[in-house]
């Protein structure tokens, strides 16, 4: 049975003060659900911190990026073998944000899937339309050819450590939601192009996230759809109560 899991990305937020905060919050409020994965992703500077802090508690740390090369002449840059150095065994790779404003390709993407994955990370793999290419009705196309070129190279054992999470990128940040019915929709379509390239078991067996303005008051209609099995959550991760309300939508 595949997990649920809800992961919080941070982005470009909180600093050591604000993120002890958070932190603390989540570990004294949190209440485990069987079958339920917790990761949050806190910026580079927290990580090692967050790790040491939820040592003792049943919540995963996630990186939100890193470089696809060993080690090198890559200033400000961050290697997956630095990552697993202090702990940190899942990095997010292809959000819509390095997309968009850092212009990673498919390409670099597979790069970066190759390197983490060579070192025993797992990979929560965002996909994601923006407007214009669901108004233009693109949206499958598009996801389709980001699935094909970012993971489709891999081997069907290789599946066990990579998460799909779905992003509709004009329901990021503009708090419009993609309804649970175009969510499912999405979700359905992405298992069933897995299903078509390594099987249904190995699509059965991985977890896809919804990655668009998750919050309390939608996240259990949103996971209650059969094949949405958790979220990737953005500003709602920044409180606690709000994180954790989703945590227990399920």
């Amino acid at each position: 049975m595949r997990d649920k899991i809800v992961a919080g990305n941070w982005k470009m937020n909180n600093d050591l003060a604000q993120t002890e905060d958070l932190l603390g919050n989540i570990k004294n409020e949190l209440k485990p659900k069987e079958g339920v994965r917790v990761i949050v992703a806190p910026p580079f500077t927290n990580l090692y911190h967050a790790f040491e802090s939820l040592r003792d508690r049943p919540v995963d740390v996630a990186a939100q990026n890193m470089n696809e090369n060993k080690s090198g002449a890559f200033t400000g840059e961050v290697s997956a073998q630095m990552l697993t150095s202090i702990g940190v065994k899942t990095v997010i790779l292809g959000h819509s944000e390095r997309r968009a404003i850092y212009k990673e390709t498919d390409e670099l993407l597979a790069k970066k899937v190759d390197a983490a994955l060579e070192n025993e990370m797992e990979v929560i793999f965002c996909v994601g339309e923006e407007l214009h290419e669901r108004k233009a009705e693109k949206h499958f196309d598009v996801v389709r050819t980001q699935l094909e070129k970012g993971l489709f190279h891999l081997s069907a054992a290789q599946w066990e450590k990579v998460i799909i999470a779905y992003e509709p990128v004009w329901a990021i940040g503009t708090g419009e939601t993609a309804s649970p019915e175009q969510a499912q929709e999405m979700h359905a379509f992405i298992r069933k192009t897995i299903s078509e390239k390594y099987g249904q078991q190995v699509a059965d067996e991985v977890s896809i996230l919804y990655g668009g303005s998750v919050k309390p008051d939608n996240a259990q209609e949103i996971f209650a759809k059969e094949d949405v099995d958790g979220g990737l959550i953005g500003g709602a991760s920044l409180k606690a109560g709000d994180f954790l309300a989703i945590v227990n939508a399920f």
